[in-house]
């Protein structure tokens, strides 16, 4: 997972990624040339306007057209950052692909892990329950629904297939936690009481890191998963193989013969 991170922003394993770090390029490129223009503008009047013997500070009212200009070019620059590169990228990331096109994820925060719900193969969430909420429940999803009985649960590992939208319903358990993918230019506050739909489209395989950018408690530390991207056929086997097995039907016993 190394070679992933490091200096600079991270590896890019998402579709949308380019589009997020080229504006980033962009409004960091700005800010440096905000701050050179400031830093040059800020030395010249220190040197021009100090104290000196034979020059006596004016008090009457100046108007030079130059720095008005400059204001005005500015303030446009970032109204074509606004409408030019951010709505449009911020429009794209936010529009959620076609439901019957993505897989669907639940992921329930808590202190300190990622709780995930996969639907199985049916497609369709099973019911969950507060109360049915324990140790080896920590959704409390409700077996009993025949909706949940090919749900798969899981802990810290988020399995997705490569080249298909994915589509994640974050929720929280307690505390606010921020689901953070670095890779995928995803993050995203978890609200307690809110259910937030976030997507992203992964174009690369590989193991990634899940990690909570909120100070969410002391155990904050333990607070990371992992995102494993496979490939189709690799994530079906996944599927099959921690999918409960449901039987087709249940065997019907015998009616017991009355002894005489």
């Amino acid at each position: 997972m190394q070679k992933y991170y490091g200096w600079g922003l991270p590896y890019n394993a998402s579709v949308s990624g380019a589009d997020v770090d080229t504006l980033i390029y962009v409004l960091h490129g700005f800010m440096i040339l905000l701050f050179v223009g400031w830093l040059i503008f800020l030395i010249v009047a220190l040197i021009k306007f100090r104290s000196r013997a034979g020059h006596q500070a004016t008090y009457k009212a100046n108007h030079f057209k130059a720095p008005t200009y400059i204001e005005v070019g500015v303030a446009l620059f970032e109204a074509f950052l606004l409408i030019g590169f951010s709505f449009p990228i911020a429009r794209h990331v936010r529009t959620m692909p076609p439901k019957g096109e993505a897989l669907e994820v639940r992921v329930v925060a808590e202190q300190f892990a990622w709780n995930i719900h996969y639907p199985g193969p049916d497609g369709i969430f099973g019911k969950s329950d507060i109360k049915l909420m324990g140790p080896g429940n920590p959704l409390g999803l409700d077996r009993n629904d025949p909706a949940a009985k090919d749900d798969i649960t899981v802990i810290n590992q988020l399995h997705v297939p490569v080249n298909k939208p994915v589509i994640v319903h974050l929720s929280s358990k307690d505390v606010i936690h921020s689901f953070f993918l670095p890779v995928m230019r995803v993050k995203q506050d978890v609200i307690p009481g809110q259910e937030i739909p976030v997507w992203f489209q992964a174009k690369d395989a590989g193991n990634f890191e899940i990690a909570c950018a909120q100070l969410c408690g002391l155990g904050h530390y333990r607070m990371r998963g992992f995102l494993i991207v496979e490939q189709p056929e690799q994530f079906a086997a996944w599927q099959a193989k921690y999918a409960p097995k449901v039987p087709a039907s249940a065997p019907v016993s015998p009616a017991p013969v009355a002894k005489e």
